[in-house]
């Protein structure tokens, strides 16, 4: 079965290029993510003229 190319250049391009240094990650931990959409989208929610938070099923009341 032929190759394409040899394997002794194998790797070469990658051992070649420069190492960077990843930049350091500023994102929240999943935990602390879900507890800040929590309280931006219920605590801290705009009522609506009914006293609600709106979202969706709220239909008229009678």
């Amino acid at each position: 079965m032929p190759t394409h190319g040899s394997l002794t250049k194998a790797g070469k391009v990658r051992a070649q290029t420069p190492k960077i240094e990843p930049t350091p990650k500023t994102r929240l931990a999943p935990k602390r993510k879900t507890r800040s959409n929590f309280t931006k989208r219920i605590v801290h929610a705009p009522r609506d003229e009914r006293g609600g938070r709106g979202g969706r099923g709220g239909g008229q009341r009678f």
